[in-house]
């Protein structure tokens, strides 16, 4: 599956139907009055939060949303049909952004919830609604009105409570793969993982949380270099930052010391806030001999004394690994989400004034 977490899209709302003019035809009744009936309401674009949606790739292909429109009212007091709204799904963890504006409209971080992004036109009123004591026998009308008219950016940030950070190859696809049910794709080359992936750590006493596999960083990733810092926005909302290191790099690529100042100089430029997250630091490949050596000179050189050494290999040091991450992450709670989100309840208010009708 492709993976796709940007994408821009125009919304449009449906016009509302036109309210009719007319007046009651009945035999034996020689003075019928008005009965032309109210037009439907256009249909909404509504974008909803799925948990069985992993990438916006499905809009990639399809950027024009177009909501149906009202029908118009009837005779005999008979309204219009309203229009359905057109569902938008999308992964949960998706922002969206006013394209012109750059405004935030909403950020969907919950299963279920809905914004109304492209709100549909109301329907017109009919003759009958003008009648009064007075204005016995109407002829005017109303027009439906036309629906809202946006483009937007979509662009996802995937919810996790740790986040695996790292040089190419140090072993961050193996690591997920063990403390999780997880299945990146593992190989003995860089750049193997090329797009982040997810998966589930459970512990004892019933106690979970989710870990993200970010694709390797090196030197000028901020810049572009290699895959450049794209995927860092997946670890933006994270609590914890899980630092791997890889204490037997290949021939010619940086110490482990060396590796581990690299990329976190990659996040200080990408982001303050995010090089400011809890960080465990972690020393991988200790199946291999002379660890101790390598482990000590590590944890000198990059001056993390702490640091836990593990195997992703072997399975060394996993447990004592997700219990020190439970701690943190206990320690680091996360920001308080909206609960009990209604559909009605989620409309973005308009940023920019609708278009005059939908081409």
């Amino acid at each position: 599956m492709i993976f796709v977490d940007e994408a821009e899209i125009e919304v449009r709302g449906g016009r509302g139907g036109d309210g009719c003019v007319s007046f009651r035809r009945e035999k034996y009744v020689p003075k019928g009055g008005p009965d032309g009936g109210d037009g439907g309401h256009g249909g909404s674009v509504i974008i909803e939060a799925c948990p069985d949606v992993n990438t916006l790739v499905d809009l990639v292909g399809h950027s024009i949303w177009v909501a149906p429109s009202g029908r118009p009212g009837q005779g005999a007091n008979r309204s219009g049909k309203s229009a359905r709204d057109v569902i938008i799904r999308v992964p949960v963890g998706t922002l969206i952004y006013d394209r012109e504006s750059g405004a935030l409209l909403r950020d969907l971080r919950v299963a279920g919830q809905r914004a109304r992004v492209g709100r549909g036109g109301r329907g017109g009123r009919g003759n009958a609604a003008f009648a009064g004591p007075t204005h016995q026998s109407p002829r005017e009308r109303e027009l439906g009105e036309p629906g809202e008219v946006r483009r937007l950016r979509l662009e996802l940030k995937l919810l996790a409570d740790v986040g695996v950070i790292g040089m190419p190859n140090a072993g961050k696809s193996t690591l997920v793969s063990r403390v999780s049910r997880a299945r990146p794709k593992i190989a003995a080359y860089p750049f193997t993982t090329l797009v982040p992936s997810l998966g589930i750590v459970e512990l004892s006493g019933f106690r979970r949380f989710v870990i993200a596999d970010i694709p390797g960083l090196i030197e000028g990733a901020h810049e572009g270099a290699g895959l450049g810092d794209q995927f860092l926005r997946h670890i933006e909302r994270t609590r914890v930052v899980l630092h791997l290191v890889d204490l037997f790099p290949f021939e010619g690529a940086p110490r482990p010391w060396e590796a581990y100042r690299t990329v976190r100089r990659e996040l200080e430029k990408y982001s303050a806030a995010l090089a400011g997250k809890p960080e465990l630091v972690v020393a991988n490949k200790i199946d291999l001999q002379q660890h101790e050596a390598a482990l000590d000179e590590f944890r000198r050189e990059s001056r993390n004394p702490d640091a836990i050494a593990i195997s992703g290999v072997s399975g060394a040091g996993l447990t004592e690994l997700c219990e020190r991450l439970w701690q943190l992450l206990a320690a680091n709670p996360a920001e308080a989400l909206p609960i009990g989100v209604r559909p009605e309840d989620a409309s973005c208010e308009p940023s920019i004034a609708p278009n005059a009708s939908p081409p």
